[in-house]
């Protein structure tokens, strides 16, 4: 169950990317961004999920807007994951240790699995929630929902 609420200013975080350099979130204010939460790296539900980030990358740029994808994986199996799948643009966040924290902080941790949900939350440039979604695993994100959301 998500912790969070539209309308809310969502609490900030650092997280590294597969690049190793730490993403604070509050700091990209003034841009729409999208958390797309995902299960597990090296998952073929996840590829896709991920590969539809990277295809809408120019996109998200002409919404002024950035996609993060976030799993519980480290930063060094999201980089040889990027590397594979052949993402260029798309940053991918670890939240590897502590276990899950951010997913956590968000409500979108699944504790029977020990994995985050398969979410999208989408936050103003004002860093309000504007919409959180959770999605059955198996199911990849309706990416015009999720633009449609951002005001594109």
């Amino acid at each position: 169950m998500s912790k969070l609420k539209p309308g809310e200013v969502i609490e900030d975080f650092t997280l590294y990317d597969q690049n190793l350099n730490e993403v604070h979130l509050h700091d990209l204010e003034g841009k729409k961004i999208l958390l797309a939460f995902h299960p597990l790296a090296w998952t073929r539900g996840c590829a896709k999920h991920m590969k539809l980030l990277e295809d809408n990358y120019g996109k998200f740029q002409a919404a002024n807007a950035v996609a993060l994808g976030i799993s519980i994986d480290s930063v060094h199996s999201k980089k040889a994951w990027a590397r594979e799948l052949g993402i260029e643009d798309t940053l991918f966040l670890a939240d590897f240790w502590p276990h899950g924290k951010v997913a956590k902080m968000y409500g979108m941790f699944n504790e029977d699995m020990g994995v985050s949900e398969r979410a999208s939350i989408v936050i103003d440039e004002n860093l309000k929630v504007k919409l959180i979604k959770v999605y059955e695993t198996r199911s990849l994100p309706d990416i015009e929902e999720i633009f449609n959301a951002m005001g594109k």
